[in-house]
């Protein structure tokens, strides 16, 4: 945000600075949620469009202007549009692109509020990925014109992509009101993902999967105790500051964490696509894929393979990226992983029935291994016919 390029770029590779910021950012984004989703999402649509929509149509056009006008391109053009895989190091970088996707999954607990989902929700996912993909090529695009290959960075390059359009242009002053404008989408982000998910954890630990003390609410009706509890973990990772060699290492492990859970998770999904055809096969599927299991086999496969690829490749220090210790790298990444898979398993073998509430638990849909339907009464010949109870699936169905 400041005016002297040399000064921020020493902040922005200071690692006590960053771990400030980092911690400031979070915590206000904590604060934020803690007021209630009214104040969520006001700031999450509005930081969105100013911090990520408009920047990123804008450094798209400036790439455009910089070379139209004759400006110096800094990329090698002769190497292809298509990175070359057969190297290993960019296989291991390109593990990464999976998190550009992640969270889409996310917005299917706003399928029924779509007209004809299902059409219009598949055009939704459909869409989005090709903007997604659009925005990621064309904006790295961009920032390779303007930037020579070795003096790119993972936490610096955006602002400093910015920065030299605008110096070309003439129009310095506008760096700092850029980086203002992503500072409001940083937080937008962030406080999405701070609010989101632990909704959902908070419903669930309600239905009796989590103890009382994760089911605690303030005033607004908020999960408190999950969100505080989530600020102290984000803390404590945080602290990785310390024995990272770089803020470049850091964010670089970090990232690959994150793809690992999500990788995870999503490879759980294809596979539980596959089975669920076998297992629940006259269930109604507004969205199947194809008449016969074929399709489901082929997409559910290719999901799978590519996600199990990038989960290994995610375990293998960059070479492009000083990563510091291998022991360091390994054991956050291994540790990781195992402790928040497996604490889920913990916390439900430990499970007891007096952690439902019983309001709540009415509300939670129930797994389908928990729903029995209910036989009908037998029919008398002397007395009238009695209405069947309904089954707990029809009740859910309707």
């Amino acid at each position: 945000i400041g005016m002297n390029d040399v000064h921020d770029a020493a902040l922005a590779s200071n690692k006590v600075f960053t771990l400030c910021m980092v911690l400031a950012i979070y915590w206000i984004a904590t604060f934020i949620a803690l007021k209630g989703l009214g104040w969520v999402g006001k700031i999450s649509k509005w930081g969105g469009m100013i911090g990520t929509i408009i920047p990123a149509g804008l450094l798209i056009l400036l790439g455009i202007i910089y070379i139209s006008t004759g400006g110096h391109n800094h990329m090698d053009m002769s190497q292809g549009f298509f990175p070359d895989l057969s190297k290993f190091d960019n296989l291991v970088l390109a593990s990464s692109i999976f998190l550009f996707y992640a969270g889409m999954e996310m917005m299917g607990i706003h399928v029924m509020d779509v007209k004809n989902p299902s059409k219009n929700y598949p055009k939704a996912i459909i869409i989005g990925s090709l903007v997604t993909v659009c925005i990621f090529v064309l904006g790295t695009f961009s920032l390779g014109f303007i930037i020579p290959a070795k003096d790119i960075s993972l936490t610096q390059s955006l602002l400093v992509g910015f920065d030299n359009y605008f110096h070309y242009l003439h129009m310095s002053w506008a760096g700092p009101i850029i980086a203002i404008a992503l500072m409001f989408g940083v937080l937008a982000g962030v406080l999405t993902w701070v609010a989101g998910p632990s909704k959902g954890i908070f419903a669930v630990g309600k239905a009796g999967y989590l103890p009382p003390f994760f089911q605690k609410t303030n005033k607004n009706g908020v999960q408190k105790n999950i969100l505080l509890i989530q600020g102290c973990v984000v803390t404590l990772l945080a602290l990785l500051f310390v024995v990272m060699p770089s803020v470049q290492s850091f964010y670089q492990i970090l990232s690959q964490l994150t793809v690992l859970l999500y990788l995870i998770m999503y490879m759980l999904m294809f596979s539980a696509a596959i089975v669920l055809r076998y297992k629940m096969k006259n269930t109604d599927r507004p969205f199947r894929l194809g008449k016969g299991n074929g399709l489901m086999w082929f997409l559910g496969c290719l999901g799978f393979c590519g996600a199990l690829l990038a989960f290994v490749l995610s375990f293998v220090p960059p070479s492009q990226i000083s990563t510091g210790s291998n022991t360091v790298w390994f054991s956050v990444l291994i540790i990781g992983c195992v402790v928040v898979v497996g604490a889920p398993f913990v916390i439900y073998a430990l499970r007891k029935p007096s952690w439902k509430d019983p309001q709540a638990a009415a509300e939670f849909a129930p797994f389908h291994w928990e729903t029995q339907p209910v036989a009908a009464a037998p029919v008398h010949t002397n007395t009238p016919e009695p209405t069947a109870k309904p089954s707990e699936t029809e009740l859910h169905n309707k």
